[in-house]
């Protein structure tokens, strides 16, 4: 295989308080320009291998392992070269959206920090950035620029933070469960405009969801994770159609079971 934008060999995390291993010999490869999809049911370990890349574990957890990115070792990088390479290089959109913003400081000046924060500009021009990219999202930029996140809906606070990161055009995005908060139509056009940066940047997406029907239709690989492991690997249809591993048959035969059961409910209503 070429060189990796970013490759995962051998990660293991322990929760040390507990003593016990959360996630175990994880080997995992992104390309530039890829969509690579990583599924599990919930606590599988999809978030927290994420997080070991970006750093953000809590402090009794202890990661062994290589995680490097363009080459070099995340997990040996002093805290300056860590600030410089997450946000601009590897951006990361969160589950916890709310948690993106400070609720006493209004939307715009916090992405106008965030930006300048990795790139050195205007106020102006940081300020332009951040209403092109919540005018992306759908929002009503100038309101959403100006409010603060508790005067914002649910949803409209997390396409906010999808918006903070991806204005920084990083390397590698990382969405964790990113469209749990939208409805389907908002969803699919953060989708589509994550697609488009992609496609005019030549940026890496690393897609973690339970959501099968999506990882078909958005990922050009797919890991399956089951309990801390890396359990199949292949191309969505692979993954699909072909899988080999146990969890993985499950998985799919459960996405596959809900139109038929949708169908016996409806036979049940009409005989009623």
């Amino acid at each position: 295989m070429k060189s990796s934008l970013i490759s995962i060999q051998d990660l293991r995390i322990t929760s040390q308080s507990e003593e016990k291993v959360l996630v175990s010999n994880v080997n995992l490869e992104i390309e530039k320009g890829e969509i690579v999809g990583l599924i599990g049911e919930s606590g599988s370990g999809k978030s927290l291998t994420a997080r070991a890349v970006m750093r953000l574990l809590p402090p009794d957890m202890k990661v062994s392992g290589e995680i490097f990115y363009k080459g070099t070792d995340m997990l040996a990088v002093n805290p300056k070269e860590d600030r410089h390479l997450l946000g601009s290089g590897i951006g990361m959109i969160f589950q916890d959206y709310r948690g993106s913003f400070t609720p006493f400081i209004k939307i715009g000046n916090q992405m106008i920090e965030t930006i300048r924060t990795h790139y050195k500009m205007t106020k102006k021009e940081a300020k332009n950035i951040a209403l092109n990219v919540l005018e992306e999202m759908g929002l009503e930029s100038k309101r959403v620029y100006g409010s603060y996140s508790f005067q914002l809906s649910g949803g409209q606070v997390q396409r906010a933070a999808i918006a903070m990161s991806l204005a920084l055009k990083p390397d590698l995005i990382i969405c964790d469960e990113m469209t749990t908060a939208l409805d389907v139509m908002s969803g699919e056009r953060v989708l589509d405009y994550i697609d488009q940066i992609r496609n005019n940047t030549g940026c890496s997406v690393l897609m973690i969801t339970h959501d099968l029907a999506l990882a078909y239709k958005r990922t050009d690989r797919m890991y399956v994770m089951n309990q801390g492991e890396i359990v199949e690997e292949g191309l969505p249809e692979q993954i699909r159609c072909h899988h080999k591993h146990p969890y993985t048959k499950k998985l799919c035969s459960c996405l596959l079971a809900l139109p038929a059961e949708k169908s016996i409910q409806e036979k049940r209503a009409y005989s009623v």
